[in-house]
């Protein structure tokens, strides 16, 4: 069983994640070591978390973060755990993950954007702000910060100007993220020019025409054009 478990391990580190799980899925765990479970646990929770069946990767990530067996891959566990929270709305619980980290000594740009994304869904932008700004301290060009701070500081009219200048930084890193497009078309508009608004925003729905935050946006644009 131990030979399936190393197949499932081969085919998630190729990407073919509904493949892997099948594979895990098989493994008789009954005369596995705790360690070996906490493995299989492990793979098992990435797998769901990547064909975003995310309730079945909960159940599994969590098994390893109450494991305690292997600090660094409790680690990479919360902060799946925190992802999964954040994008399913959930982000009081994807803030308990994140601090708990802090508090054991971990701290990272990832943790402080994603407590920036959890802030920034429970309407507490202040404090997005201040977990966006510790990100740039530890490193000014990350793009996801730059992003994060820049849209927030224009969608809420705290300084429209300086949070045009991030999203254009951030658009500069990675031109072809359709997110970022978005806030810097949405920074401009903040900033009362419809133009260059419709522009980025158009390049942004023209990667991804389904994504609500820039249809939203589109039709704010339009109307204010009409």
């Amino acid at each position: 069983m131990a030979a399936t478990l190393q197949e499932g391990i081969r085919l998630f580190r190729l990407k073919r994640w509904e493949l892997a799980l099948q594979e895990l899925l098989q493994v008789d765990a009954d005369y596995f070591t705790p360690d070996q479970n906490t493995e299989l646990a492990y793979y098992l929770g990435l797998c769901y978390t990547k064909l975003e069946r995310f309730d079945d990767a909960l159940l599994y990530l969590e098994q390893v973060v109450t494991s305690g067996s292997d600090p660094l891959r409790a680690y990479q566990c919360r902060m799946t755990l925190a992802y999964i929270y954040t994008i399913t709305g959930r982000s009081k619980l994807a803030e308990f993950e994140l601090n708990h980290l802090m508090k054991n000594g971990f701290e990272s740009i990832q943790i402080y954007t994603t407590l920036g994304y959890a802030a920034w869904s429970q309407k507490q932008f202040d404090k997005a702000v201040e977990y966006y700004r510790k990100a740039l301290e530890m490193d000014d060009t990350n793009a996801t910060a730059l992003n994060g701070l820049g849209f927030i500081l224009a969608d809420t009219d705290m300084d429209p100007v300086r949070g045009l200048i991030y999203c254009k930084k951030a658009v500069d890193k990675k031109p072809q993220n359709a997110a970022y497009l978005d806030s810097l078309g949405w920074a401009y508009y903040k900033n009362g020019e419809l133009i260059e608004a419709r522009t980025w925003l158009r390049k942004a729905y023209d990667i991804a025409p389904y994504q609500e935050e820039i249809r939203k946006h589109m039709r704010v644009i339009v109307g204010e054009s009409s």
